[in-house]
């Protein structure tokens, strides 16, 4: 996962999915307690005939365990879910240290208590607290806050990735609806040319506008379309061209689709021909457009290239202001790492490569 992250967050962003849920996270706890509990049982000594040691009084010191295991339960429930948000957070150190220090304070006089009521044949000795319950105090105090700060990375992680989730979501969509609405004022201006000139090609090329248009009515709100859609959209496109354009402009187009098992973004390869024709046509000389498209071994390989004068070209960008900017802008919110795309301008000649990568 990428973006902007806590260090260490893309590790746990994979738990995710099954970390955060309530049955297994209570499921896991239940265990880690547990665990805890009876670890201490399980280092009791043996005996030379093979039985465990028995304290005096036995059940009393059971009795005693269990009771600070529960305080301890508390302290470290306490620390996850009071002292770490209300003081660490909050950038309240010295009043954190000094609240384990009470409690440390609290579990001492609870232990003593309790051996004094329950166990006065004992000769209570402080030292004996603290040799045997601080380390596991410590311990506590070390899980608790490790545990809180792995589940707020985790929380925070599920968090960013549904806003850049959202985020990539409003973006296709503002990027999409941008592309239309260009496309469209382009094809009009054509059909206003040719209804001016009375040309019989404006019936056909009403046809193929409706084609388009249903096209991008009703195919463009999926995620993916099939590649083959796309190159039929594609091939409408430049056939509208070329019936405005008639012999003003050379077309030369190779759009060979063996392979028609493929899906891909629609709208995502037209900009690059509309581009062409802004900026191939009009006051340049000898206007050739060339466009190749293949697919081999699921890598697209898409060419488009065009004769351009650079003042024109200057003039058309500044009244564009939508265009391979964008298409780039959605190539890398799509296909990151899955593409490659090559702009070039050479001996009057502007060439768009891009790879994509379609598996």
């Amino acid at each position: 996962m990428t973006g902007p992250e806590f260090p260490g967050i893309p590790y746990f962003a994979g738990m995710n999915q099954w970390y955060t849920k309530k049955l297994v996270k209570t499921s896991l706890h239940i265990l880690w307690w547990l665990l805890f509990f009876t670890f201490p049982f399980l280092l009791q000594p043996v005996r030379e005939d093979g039985q465990q040691h028995k304290f005096p009084d036995g059940n009393k010191f059971y009795f005693l365990h269990m009771a600070n295991n529960l305080l301890q339960v508390a302290l470290f429930y306490a620390n996850v879910y009071i002292f770490i948000p209300k003081l660490v957070y909050q950038k309240k150190i010295f009043q954190y240290v000094m609240t384990l220090v009470l409690a440390v304070l609290v579990l001492l006089a609870f232990d003593r208590i309790f051996v004094s009521l329950f166990i006065p044949e004992l000769h209570y000795r402080t030292w004996n607290f603290f040799a045997f319950h601080l380390p596991v105090f410590v311990f506590l105090v070390i899980a608790s806050s490790a545990f809180r700060v792995i589940s707020d990375r985790v929380e925070e992680s599920q968090r960013i990735k549904e806003r850049e989730t959202e985020t990539l979501k409003t973006e296709l969509s503002f990027l999409r609806s941008q592309i239309s609405p260009h496309f469209i004022f382009n094809v009009l201006n054509g059909m206003v040319s040719l209804a001016r000139k009375k040309s019989d090609a404006l019936e056909p090329s009403l046809i193929k506008l409706s084609q388009l248009m249903r096209y991008m009515l009703y195919e463009t709100d999926e995620n993916k379309v099939p590649l083959e859609k796309e190159v039929e959209y594609l091939r409408s496109y430049i056939d509208l061209q070329q019936q405005r354009f008639g012999r003003k402009v050379t077309i030369n187009t190779g759009l060979e689709l063996n392979e028609n098992t493929y899906s891909i973004e629609p709208m995502l390869l037209v900009p690059f021909v509309e581009n062409a024709f802004k900026h191939g046509t009009g006051l340049v000389t000898d206007a050739t457009i060339d466009i190749y498209l293949r697919v081999t071994n699921g890598v697209l390989e898409f060419s488009v290239r065009n004769r351009f004068v650079e003042d024109a070209a200057a003039i058309k960008d500044k009244t564009s202001g939508i265009g391979l900017g964008n298409v780039q802008r959605r190539l890398n919110l799509l296909y990151d790492q899955n593409y490659s795309l090559l702009i070039t301008k050479k001996e009057g000649w502007f060439t768009v490569l891009l790879h994509l990568n379609l598996h």
